[in-house]
């Protein structure tokens, strides 16, 4: 007898997670707060490729970040292509703004997303290899208003979500002031090199400003006495990072100002950002989204020299918060109706009075595989519906349907050909009752 092979069930690649139907709502809320914003701040949705060109990261990640270098998930495809899975979306907006010719629209443009993207870091709480990501893109206009007003939008999306949070910012100047500073920290952290984690000993020379957003404790301890960027600054870039300042303390926007902050992607200059939790102090471990200026980026991937500032917040830590403060929000199914029936016949019956029901725009909800009236008026009231409409033997007979209202278990009979126009005013007047 050959030995029958044992059957093994697929499970999860690591680090990629499943969006259960529990957790369905919270990802709506996000999406309809997010929306929202757009509309209110005229923001356009856009959608890029998941897959892009590796090369396109290359140039705007930086080589030497973490995510070049350690996380991008990159093949080559049958053609021979090198292909990236997106690890961030401003790449590929940037990318579309370019070869769409979105230079000749009137400036700023601004665009929004919600996505996944993906890289090879190790999975741990909040953090995935497949992660949604969010945000905004304002490209073509340097005034410091806009970028306060693309750190308001972050701000209140997580105000709106019951999520308090402060801004820590800081400016990293420009092609002017920054390679002065570089110098000095370079001379810093050279005489602290062989304290430093052995990630931070590779970044000194390539890039020192990476050794400040290193997450070891052990760098950080070293890094509280590094000299701050905002004390090189160009007499443009102080002016631009005061009145964005000035425009937040307008907004009345709870900010920290943070020399730590340099944000893990080269393409920032001058403002950048991040928000964590008030509870979080300055703990990068409550770090829910952030963004900044990147004023050369789209010169870098081949269009003509344009400022741009944007936001993107991380969906996965904002759910995993909103869940850990148990933040209520809002259920999506919200049933009025519920047709039960009982018999083969009935069952004929109901199944055209839901249709009809639906036309006329019912929220309306039904079990039909089920036999026993009961089970099926215990999934009514366990969905909290308003009415439920029964068709029993009795009503087949009469031509009827029995309303129960599923508060008080009143009930009334009805001829089939008004149930329609009579739950429908039922449903009118409990709305007026509840205002």
């Amino acid at each position: 007898m050959v030995p029958q092979k044992e059957k093994k069930a697929f499970k999860l690649i690591k680090g990629m997670k499943d969006i259960m139907p529990s957790d369905q709502k919270y990802w709506e809320y996000l999406r309809k707060i997010l929306n929202r914003l757009s509309f209110d701040y005229n923001y356009d949705r856009i959608d890029t490729p998941m897959a892009e060109f590796t090369n396109l990261f290359k140039r705007s990640v930086g080589d030497h970040t973490d995510i070049v270098e350690k996380e991008m998930y990159s093949f080559e495809d049958k053609g021979g292509e090198k292909i990236t899975l997106r690890p961030e979306m401003t790449a590929g907006t940037v990318r579309a703004y370019i070869e769409h010719g979105l230079v000749n629209k009137p400036q700023p443009v601004k665009l929004f997303y919600m996505g996944p993207c993906f890289r090879y870091d190790k999975p741990q709480a909040g953090r995935q290899r497949q992660f949604w990501q969010m945000g905004f893109e304002a490209i073509g206009d340097e005034a410091p208003i806009i970028d306060a007003q693309v750190i308001n939008m972050g701000y209140k999306l997580l105000s709106k979500l019951h999520l308090p949070s402060v801004v820590q910012i800081n400016s990293l100047g420009c092609n002017e002031c920054r390679p002065n500073y570089h110098e000095v920290l370079l001379d810093f952290v050279k005489a602290k090199k062989k304290q430093l984690c052995e990630d931070c000993k590779r970044r000194v020379n390539k890039n020192p400003l990476r050794v400040l957003d290193c997450k070891e404790e052990s760098c950080q301890e070293i890094i509280a006495d590094a000299p701050q960027q905002v004390d090189y600054l160009c007499d443009d870039c102080r002016t631009h990072f005061v009145s964005v300042l000035e425009y937040l303390d307008e907004l009345e926007i709870v900010y920290n100002l943070n020399s730590k902050i340099v944000r893990g992607l080269d393409y920032y200059t001058r403002t950048c950002f991040e928000y964590t939790l008030q509870d979080a102090g300055e703990s990068r471990q409550g770090v829910l989204g952030g963004g900044g200026r990147y004023d050369g980026l789209v010169e870098e991937l081949g269009g003509r020299p344009t400022p741009a500032v944007g936001v993107a917040m991380g969906a996965e830590r904002i759910v995993k918060e909103l869940k850990r403060l148990d933040i209520k929000v809002p259920e999506l199914k919200q049933y009025d109706i519920f047709v039960a029936q009982l018999g083969k016949e009935a069952r004929k019956k109901c199944i055209s009075l839901y249709e009809e029901l639906l036309a006329d725009d019912l929220k309306v909800v039904e079990n039909f595989s089920k036999d026993g009236i009961k089970g099926q008026l215990e999934q009514a009231n366990k969905l909290g519906v308003v009415y439920a409409l029964i068709i029993g033997q009795k009503e087949m007979v009469d031509n009827t349907v029995l309303i129960r209202d599923m508060e008080n278990g009143i009930q009334e009979t009805v001829d089939f050909a008004k149930v329609v126009s009579a739950v429908k005013k039922r449903l009118k007047a409990k709305e007026i009752e509840t205002v």
